[in-house]
């Protein structure tokens, strides 16, 4: 079967390998489609590293159609449409003791320990099927929304620390997939106005279409003055930072209203430091707080708000590349001429 494989940083390719071959309790996945997520491209180049194996095949958010059961699974069979919840915690370290599953210490995940979805036929190991990561899905659903129920989690899980609720004054920082999904779910959520800051004008056209009330272009526009009088001069009740640079916290830590909330929720890029004024969070108390995965709750969550189109995945995807176009799809995202890019077999 066909497959990118990642030899190490900065090197993959389509290649020919073995399908793989499953166990009594294990399901093989036929990818239908699978998303080129940030995370990916970190790891494509090199700048992160840890818990990828070389060679490998990445790629954690997918869909597909059920082409093999083991004989031991009960409650799936062939040609059901699913998509699976790749993040697989332990349940008995002290994080997952705690309810932050999210975080756990020792958690598996498809698209590291376990090959992903940059091909052809994906196996679903045991552990993933006993936690219950294998959602079904409605026919109505596409394929590339069904890949799209991971990052979309991943969205909710930040929402829930970010705090935002009804009448909140919410400000998005990057109008990528990440800001796109943060933007539905603020607007769900009751926020009373949404200002969302990006430079790209395709992304802010988008970002328009599907709520916000408020783009800005932060090279043209001066943002501050534009949230000062927006808000008349409190700042905004909660800022997602969903782009990750780390050059832009301390300018975004000062747009917060005094006892508002600032979410990290973007990877940041490098190290990820950050030179910030502290007194900023200290007089203000600002809470600032991150993100990392999600919940299995957040995901079958995620699956139901795209199933009701209370959210729409479909309008975020902008490409779509067949496996022996990687490359192609590689550079789109680079160029950040798109927004979702789609890998189908």
């Amino acid at each position: 079967m066909r497959a990118v494989v990642l030899s190490g940083p900065n090197q993959f390719a389509p290649a020919e390998i073995e399908k793989p071959q499953i166990g009594p309790d294990e399901i093989l996945l036929e990818m239908k489609a699978a998303a080129i997520c940030g995370t990916d491209m970190r790891i494509l180049t090199g700048k992160k590293t840890k818990g990828v194996r070389y060679p490998s095949v990445i790629g954690h958010e997918f869909c597909g159609v059920i082409a093999e059961v083991g004989a031991d699974v009960k409650g799936y069979e062939v040609g059901e449409k699913v998509a699976v919840a790749n993040v697989i915690p332990c349940h008995h370290c002290s994080s997952c003791l705690r309810g932050r599953t999210n975080a756990c210490l020792d958690r598996k995940a498809i698209g590291y320990e376990f090959d992903g979805g940059f091909e052809e036929y994906i196996r679903i190991p045991a552990i993933c099927i006993e936690n219950g990561n294998v959602v079904k899905l409605p026919e109505h659903m596409s394929y590339q929304a069904g890949a799209l129920i991971e990052p979309l989690s991943c969205c909710i899980r930040g929402l829930k620390n970010a705090g935002t609720g009804f009448n909140d004054d919410v400000l998005i920082v990057g109008a990528g997939p990440i800001g796109l999904f943060h933007l539905q779910l603020s607007k769900i959520a009751g926020a009373r106005k949404v200002i969302v800051s990006e430079p790209n004008e395709q992304r802010r056209k988008v970002a328009l279409e599907l709520g916000a009330d408020l783009v800005v272009d932060p090279t043209k526009e001066e943002l501050p003055a534009i949230v000062n009088r927006e808000t008349n001069g409190q700042g905004m009740d909660v800022i997602v930072m969903a782009i990750g640079v780390p050059a832009l916290v301390n300018s975004t830590l000062k747009l917060c209203k005094r006892g508002g909330t600032v979410n990290l929720f973007a990877g940041f890029a490098g190290t990820g430091e950050s030179t910030i004024e502290v007194n900023t969070i200290h007089y203000n108390e600002i809470n600032v707080n991150g993100s990392t995965a999600y919940k299995l709750e957040d995901y079958l969550a995620a699956a139901e708000m795209i199933k009701s189109g209370k959210i729409d995945a479909d309008k975020i995807v902008t490409h779509r590349f067949k496996i022996e176009d990687f490359q192609k799809a590689y550079d789109v995202c680079v160029a950040g001429t798109g927004l979702k890019v789609i890998i189908e077999p």
